[in-house]
């Protein structure tokens, strides 16, 4: 609930609670003025009792707030009961005892009837002021329920989608690093310590699920590095990021899943190799992260997603931005597919 909103609904209780107890007590006076009460000790005792009333439904609210944030309110009911009885039974004592206090001892005769009328119309007051505070809120809570629903799905959705690109990435640095070990053990340590950079990045990664897209460009630079084995030179690398745009938060692994697409799909089963050219900039409000790689698209692939990559992607930006972000990918003239990302630009200050 934002903090606007949580102030309203605070402003409508507290303008419902003095209302109600104001009104409820001022039927209270009329009766009893009317049976000859002295009309000073009537307005002292019932003055005490609205501030008690206030006090403590505003307790029992608090209560039923607590147990409705972890159960629905259909299995409330003993509680709501039980409450509105006690409070009703308090409210009784406090009317006896003050009234006993404050007038004299034999203009007030208590008889079980009295005690009994008394004690039902407390319970009755309470009782109506329970029923209408879970009427006017339970729409309000169990919308908040939903939302809350919603966003642990989400977040058992981005994690699960997290976990499955972690694996197929590391395999293939594993993979790529193998051959250097008795070739060039030298250039395996380097090729190991940028593995450890990337299982650092991977253990250290944002609640959030987002990093500036600078983190993403380092992790992605030593990624290449590992894959560079592999392709030697048959890879060429372009980079252009634009500081703005390195400073927006995008969603981890968002990079690498679209350069592992490109050299897997792309460049991969071209016998010379090809190009790949990463670029980012911002666009007013947007962040547009392209990465080029020579290739051609068919049909076929146009549909597809490239299995976890880039299926996996487009999920990730549903769950995170909703209808603002997307992914297309596209052939370009020159023999080059362009996989282009937009997001929302939120560049902090």
């Amino acid at each position: 609930m934002s903090n606007t909103s949580s102030k309203t609904e605070d402003s409508r209780y507290w303008g419902f609670q003095v209302l109600w107890w104001l009104a409820y007590g001022a039927i209270g006076v009329v009766i009893n003025i009317a049976n000859g009460e002295t009309v000073r000790s009537v307005v002292l005792v019932h003055v005490l009792w609205i501030a008690a009333s206030i006090g403590m439904t505003d307790v029992f609210r608090r209560e039923i707030e607590r147990r409705r944030a972890e159960r629905p309110i259909s299995r409330l009911w003993p509680l709501l009961l039980g409450g509105s009885l006690l409070i009703g039974l308090l409210q009784t004592g406090l009317v006896v005892g003050a009234t006993s206090t404050i007038a004299p001892v034999s203009s007030n005769p208590w008889s079980l009837v009295s005690l009994a009328a008394l004690g039902w119309g407390m319970w009755l007051g309470t009782g109506i002021w329970t029923m209408l505070y879970i009427r006017f809120t339970e729409k309000r809570r169990q919308e908040e329920r939903e939302v809350n629903l919603r966003l642990a799905v989400s977040e058992a959705e981005l994690r699960a989608l997290e976990a499955q690109i972690n694996p197929h990435f590391l395999f293939n640095c594993l993979n790529s690093i193998r051959a250097l070990v008795v070739e060039n053990p030298v250039r395996a340590q380097d090729m190991i310590t940028r593995l450890a950079n990337i299982f650092r990045y991977n253990l250290h990664r944002e609640p959030t699920h987002t990093v500036p897209l600078a983190a993403e460009v380092e992790v992605v630079s030593d990624y290449l590095a590992l894959e560079s084995v592999r392709f030697e030179d048959r890879l060429r690398v372009q980079l252009a990021i634009s500081a703005e745009a390195g400073r927006t938060p995008v969603p981890s692994m968002l990079l690498q899943a679209l350069v592992e697409n490109a050299l897997k799909h792309g460049i991969a089963p071209l016998p010379g190799g090809g190009d790949l050219l990463i670029r980012a900039e911002n666009n007013r409000e947007t962040t547009v992260i392209e990465v080029e790689n020579s290739g051609q698209l068919g049909m076929a692939d146009a549909s597809e997603a490239g299995g976890v990559g880039l299926t996996n992607t487009r999920e990730r930006l549903r769950l995170l931005y909703g209808g603002r972000a997307s992914l297309q990918l596209r052939n370009r003239d020159g023999g080059h597919v362009v996989a282009t990302v937009s997001i929302p630009a939120n560049v902090p200050a």
